[in-house]
């Protein structure tokens, strides 16, 4: 027996040693570059404190003298800026290309006393556009890049399906947020990016996760890059998006944390300074999308 015994304490000691060994240190895995790959450069999945869900913020348009430059080190939207990305979502239990233009135009728009810049956002899935934004930000007095609404238009093979909008007080309740920091610090509470009530359920939170990062795209390598987890917890719970900023640039790399059906990826792998042409050409497309949108609020409630 004390044979017998001394044999299956090596074996339990072995599985251990195994189990240790599978576990690894649960550091994140890396790409090819030595760069954390973007679904696991946060290991937690921790969301927000329940108690942060309600707590939006209140816009001050008094603290808003200069608005429409925005030059916040973290996110600087200048006017006739596009930033091209490329990669990755899932759908169906397959890969689908997936790329978003997002370009700065050089209109501005007043809501609720607080002039913003208007920024065009195209999306695209296996080449199709299937979704276009006019987006409306603006910057405070301290430094903090503020989102006050914005205009979504959907396609189907590129055909026009349908839009929806919320800004500041439209619909009752609606509230503006913030998409950047002026001095984002690691470990500081979530804060939110703007509420829109149902049917537009737009309750978008953020938090600093990660600080002086590395990591290297199409368009450079990046150092110092911190890392803003996203997340809308009340509509899909456990499911993260994870946004790479470098200093001077903005977003260079989009991630996934969680059980994401989405599984997102992509990276900034264009950055263009626009024409005087190209720049008439965006600002349309941009005033088209809110012309077809007042075409539609001219017409008399249904009743």
């Amino acid at each position: 027996m004390g044979r017998l015994r001394a044999i299956l304490l090596v074996l339990a000691v072995l599985a251990l040693a195994l189990f240790a060994w599978a576990c690894g240190d649960d550091k994140p895995a890396k790409d090819e570059s030595g760069d954390e790959t973007p679904s696991d450069a946060a290991s937690d999945g921790e969301g927000f404190p329940e108690e942060e869900f309600q707590d939006f913020l209140e816009i001050d348009p008094n603290n808003f003298d200069n608005s429409t430059v925005i030059d916040n080190e973290w996110w600087p939207l200048t006017p006739g800026t596009r930033l091209v990305y490329e990669g990755f979502t899932v759908e169906n239990g397959e890969k689908v290309p997936h790329s978003v233009e997002d370009t700065v135009t050089d209109l501005t728009k007043v809501i609720n006393g607080v002039r913003t810049l208007v920024s065009l956002e195209k999306d695209f899935s296996d080449g199709e556009m299937i979704e276009t934004e006019i987006v409306f930000h603006a910057q405070d007095n301290d430094g903090n890049v503020w989102h006050l609404g914005q205009l979504r238009e959907t396609y189907d093979e590129v055909e026009f399906v349908g839009g929806r909008v919320w800004f500041v007080g439209v619909p009752e309740g609606a509230k503006a947020g913030i998409r950047m920091q002026a001095d984002p610090q690691l470990g500081t509470p979530s804060y939110s990016q703007g509420f829109a009530p149902v049917p537009f359920a737009w309750t978008d939170r953020a938090r600093v996760y990660q600080m002086g990062q590395k990591t290297t795209v199409a368009t450079g390598s990046y150092d110092d890059v911190m890392v803003i987890q996203e997340a809308d917890q009340e509509t899909e719970p456990g499911v993260f998006q994870l946004k790479y900023y470098a200093r001077g640039v903005g977003v260079v790399r989009i991630g996934f944390l969680g059980d994401d059906p989405e599984q997102e990826e992509m990276e900034l792998v264009e950055i263009t300074k626009l024409s005087p042409e190209e720049l008439a050409e965006a600002r349309a497309e941009a005033l088209a999308v809110e012309q077809r949108a007042y075409m539609y609020s001219l017409t008399s409630p249904a009743e």
